[in-house]
């Protein structure tokens, strides 16, 4: 409750440090993006769509702008709104590394995400890496297998299958930010997720090339970027061995029909349908067979939700034993309305949002105009698959006065999205009950 609108909360407009900014909005009106500034270069050859990123030092090169400030709903909620290499305006948590949230109006436009408002989520200091190239960039099949591959993009393409698939990312703490009690971490809104049209070759393709040794357990996934000292541990991930050859995972070379974005992943991320946004490891170079599981830091210390069937354990405690965060959970938006928002009475006022969970598919969504107590069904959009977004709408009665709107989904394998957040020492997997106050005059 209490999502706001950047249209509504806009506070002050100032002078701000924005990083590349000042050098670099010139490149985004530029339809041959072929720029240079401090540092950083992107150029675009339209005849083979060949995209070549050397550097990204402009992100933290001293300059300055006018940014908007907007402040989220929350204590410690106020964001600079500033643009980014291939991106629109985006609410800055942290510059270095680009944590970016989309603005939450970007879900009311459709149950895809475009890729200039797609968010932004890093953690290593000096990402996105330098030198990125599609052309001369390289990923590699390691570990238990028979035959190693080493493989350009260009092989990708030409020797494997291509599959497509649309899937919602969602970052582990969207929402974080309306915890109560409060928790650390990065206070997020609820824009730290999107649904795209993911293209690209399934794992299961790349491990049936190299061979998977019957001793195989797990899959570990690098990307090119790196830590900037040595006592901070690599961000890789790892999945079971069944689990990365289901078919489903896949590295992605396009999204929404164009190559990705370069704080998207570019040239090649790792897409895990279903699944938080921490297994989808960007700019990906390394596959690696293990026999055993993934030790990585960032799979036995960080990202780890309480082992219990709510994820969750009474608020201020601590977790006690706990197990890898996984499937997202179910989960629904309005998008048509903001809190605070006025509407004019009438026996039919549209709502309409999304929805979406885990890979179980949507079921229904309820949507109530009197804070829970009674529910009315709403209109399924069209289907794009078990793991995308999923659009929705009713039409209720406003009568003069203050309403609680209130949405809930339910997904196919029978779990509904709860009126109350549940709470965990991280905020992961939050999915409370959408309720936003409407005022009909």
């Amino acid at each position: 409750m209490g999502r706001t609108s950047l249209a509504f909360q806009e506070m002050r407009t100032q002078t701000t440090d924005v990083g590349f900014y000042g050098e670099m909005a010139f490149c985004q009106n530029s339809r041959h993006y072929s720029c240079v500034s401090g540092g950083f270069t992107l150029a675009k050859d339209s005849s083979n769509r060949r995209r070549v990123l050397a550097g990204a030092a402009a992100l933290f090169a001293a300059g300055s702008s006018r940014a908007q400030m907007v402040a989220l709903p929350f204590g410690n909620g106020e964001r600079p709104l500033k643009t980014y290499p291939e991106k629109r305006p985006m609410l800055v948590l942290t510059e270095r590394p680009p944590q970016l949230e989309t603005p939450f109006e970007v879900f009311d436009h459709g149950a895809f995400t475009s890729n200039d408002a797609f968010f932004v989520r890093y953690h290593l200091a000096g990402t996105p890496p330098r030198g990125l190239d599609a052309a001369t960039h390289r990923v590699k099949v390691l570990g238990a297998v028979n035959t190693p591959l080493d493989l350009s993009l260009e092989d990708l393409r030409r020797d494997f299958p291509v599959v497509e698939l649309a899937a919602v990312n969602e970052c582990s703490g969207n929402g974080r930010g309306f915890s109560s009690p409060r928790v650390a971490g990065g206070q997020l809104g609820e824009g730290m997720m999107g649904n795209a049209l993911w293209r690209g070759v399934s794992v299961r393709a790349l491990l049936q090339r190299a061979g998977v040794m019957a001793s195989a357990h797990a899959v570990e996934f690098n990307g090119a970027d790196r830590p900037q000292i040595a006592t901070v541990a690599d961000f890789v991930k790892g999945l079971g061995i069944d689990h990365a050859r289901n078919g489903e995972v896949m590295l992605a070379y396009e999204m929404n029909g164009a190559p990705l974005p370069l704080l998207n992943g570019y040239p090649l991320r790792l897409i895990v349908p279903g699944y938080y946004g921490t297994y989808w490891v960007k700019h990906l170079t390394d596959l690696t067979v293990l026999e055993q599981e993934s030790q990585s830091y960032w799979m036995q210390k960080a990202y780890r939700i309480p082992d219990n069937d709510c994820a969750c354990v009474p608020a201020a405690s601590a977790a006690g034993a706990t197990r890898p965060i996984g499937k997202l959970n179910v989960r629904s938006f309005i998008t048509n309305f903001t809190d605070g928002q006025t509407a004019q009475a009438s026996p039919k006022v549209l709502v309409r949002g999304i929805a979406f969970d885990g890979g179980a598919g949507i079921e229904a969504v309820e949507l109530s105009s009197d804070g829970g107590r009674t529910w009315k069904p709403t209109a399924l959009g069209k289907d794009h698959g078990q793991f995308s977004f999923r659009e929705w709408s009713a039409h209720l009665p406003l009568d003069p006065g203050e309403h609680l709107l209130v949405a809930r989904a339910r997904n196919k394998a029978g779990d509904l999205q709860p009126q109350a957040a549940n709470w965990n020492p991280s905020a992961y997997m939050r999915n409370a009950s959408d309720v936003v106050r409407v005022v009909a005059a």
